[in-house]
């Protein structure tokens, strides 16, 4: 199975490790983050990876050469030349997941232990052109979804800024977006969009029309390392794994 990870967010958010050091590579109990992911990634069937790079490429690159993950083909995406958002960054790799079969989009910045494999097998029973992990917490952001968890629109909680993908007829609930994804290949041919822009602006222009589902999820262990403190929680909950 393929999967895509995204490094970028984590480069803007203070950490008390070195400065001098990529997100990247900073280490939860002596292990690098990349390296920890794609280890869990492995493990859950994902073997075919690629990463997307800009800040530090070169050093999460030669951390790739020296780690050689055996059995797992990695493979670099680099925009070190202009960096291109979630929607761009995964546009620019299409040529990767070339098989016709559904694949994963994971953040770098989220840590959670959540059932991949069982997720991409409901996903590949399910039709849907995405799947989105989601959980009741709380977000600035959040996606709105009626009783069949389709997607129905976005909200931010601070400016009450909406933007609506179908008309809101029918009750709608609110879920914070985990950023972790499967996806169809299908949505490549619907892409039109240029340069940067975000997936998450791609899926609600798409969801009037397609079936883009959220993937309720509020029982797995989940945190967001670009908050403060992120990386000694971290420590303490994974401790065991």
């Amino acid at each position: 199975m393929k999967a895509m990870i995204f490094t970028g967010g984590l480069e803007s958010s203070p950490r008390p490790q070195s400065a001098l050091k990529p997100k990247a590579l900073l280490e939860i109990n002596h292990e690098p983050l990349l390296g920890m992911l794609i280890r869990r990634l492995s493990e859950a069937g994902f073997d075919d990876i690629i990463i997307n790079v800009h800040h530090f490429a070169a050093r999460i690159t030669e951390f790739i050469k020296q780690k050689n993950f055996a059995g797992i083909r990695i493979e670099i995406s680099d925009e070190t030349d202009l960096i291109l958002d979630s929607g761009g960054g995964l546009k620019k790799v299409a040529w990767f997941f070339n098989d016709e079969r559904p694949f994963l989009l994971y953040n770098l910045e989220i840590l959670s232990d959540i059932d991949l494999a069982g997720l991409y097998l409901d996903h590949s029973c399910s039709g849907a052109l995405v799947t989105l992990v989601v959980r009741k917490r709380e977000s600035e952001r959040f996606m709105l979804f009626n009783d069949d968890m389709n997607l129905y629109g976005w909200e931010n909680n601070q400016t009450r800024e909406y933007v609506m993908a179908r008309p809101p007829t029918v009750r709608l609930d609110r879920y914070a977006f985990s950023r972790i994804q499967i996806v169809s290949p299908r949505i490549f041919s619907l892409i039109t969009e240029r340069g940067a822009f975000s997936l998450v602006e791609l899926y609600l222009r798409l969801a009037s029309d397609h079936h883009i589902r959220g993937y309720p999820d509020n029982e797995s262990i989940w945190m967001d390392l670009a908050k403060k403190e992120g990386l000694l929680e971290a420590e303490r909950l994974f401790l065991k794994n």
